[in-house]
């Protein structure tokens, strides 16, 4: 009867095994099944992505639509715009974020844990509530339709400062003061020996703050009046409303708007899993 057990044990376990990668499989699909489909009708001529019922596979593959978009939009342009504003304001935000989470992490100070419940407060307030506030300040700043109106309110994460601040947990502290006792001065501790160490956290920070930048569509809407400072995902509305009809050129011009997220998730997603498994060790 033992054996007979320890027989049906594992093989309750690969078949357990065999219907999760088969359920992750039909779920890939799943997920996976609009953007191909964006793609494959972005290849097809502008008759067959019209065609009732349409086709799977493009009988005549194409690169028209993309050519259309190249020349006959400033895409080049608002791709510019889009580099500038997601580049910035993912430096910006990996600085201040280190440099958060590094001093509320190992400073002491007066008030520090109240400061601290007040900035992760501030992850459950959606943004349009703070909508209003922000376009003021930003008018107030004569910061309204110029790039710096989508960079100076992103400047600061209470998300990227509360996964820093759990890795920086986790440095010795007898290691800093080493450092102190030899003379380092505090910035340069933080640069020389905090920041080597946040690998995994600023990559996985940088990806996250690089695709909701990339992304960000409210606030340029709000933000942004000239064609000439609209970023992609503004963009595109401007030109789905123009080109309606078009489905092979609109939907190239969003294969190139998501290729640098494909490109930025691929290349970081091996460093996620091991950021918030750390990020959970320390409280």
């Amino acid at each position: 009867m033992a054996i007979a057990t320890s027989r049906a044990g594992p093989r309750r376990a690969g078949a357990g095994t065999v219907l999760l990668y088969l359920a992750l499989s039909l779920g890939a699909v799943l997920m996976m099944a609009p953007l191909l489909q964006m793609i494959l009708t972005s290849i097809k001529p502008a008759s067959e992505a019209l065609r009732i019922p349409p086709t799977i596979l493009p009988d005549r593959p194409t690169l028209n639509a993309y050519s259309t978009v190249l020349t006959g939009a400033p895409f080049m342009t608002w791709f510019r715009n889009s580099m500038i504003v997601t580049l910035s304001v993912t430096a910006l935000t990996l600085f201040t974020s280190s440099l958060g989470g590094y001093i509320f992490a190992k400073f002491e100070f007066p008030g520090r844990g109240l400061l601290f419940t007040l900035l992760l407060a501030t992850l459950m307030v959606p943004f349009p509530v703070i909508l209003v506030p922000v376009y003021l300040i930003a008018n107030q700043l004569h910061l309204l339709n110029t790039l710096f109106a989508l960079i100076v309110p992103s400047m600061v994460s209470a998300f990227g400062i509360f996964l820093v601040r759990q890795f920086v947990a986790a440095i010795p502290n007898d290691l800093i003061e080493a450092a102190r006792l030899d003379g380092a001065a505090e910035f340069r501790i933080y640069w020389w020996l905090i920041l080597p160490q946040l690998g995994p956290a600023l990559a996985t920070l940088g990806t996250f703050t690089f695709m909701a930048s990339w992304n960000d569509y409210l606030w340029p809407l709000v933000a942004i009046n000239d064609q000439d400072r609209m970023t992609l995902p503004l963009a595109l509305t401007f030109f789905n409303s123009a080109h309606h009809t078009r489905y092979d050129l609109v939907l190239a011009a969003a294969t190139m708007i998501i290729l640098p997220i494909i490109i930025v998730f691929l290349f970081f997603q091996r460093y996620f899993i091991n950021a918030f498994t750390m990020s959970g060790l320390k409280g």
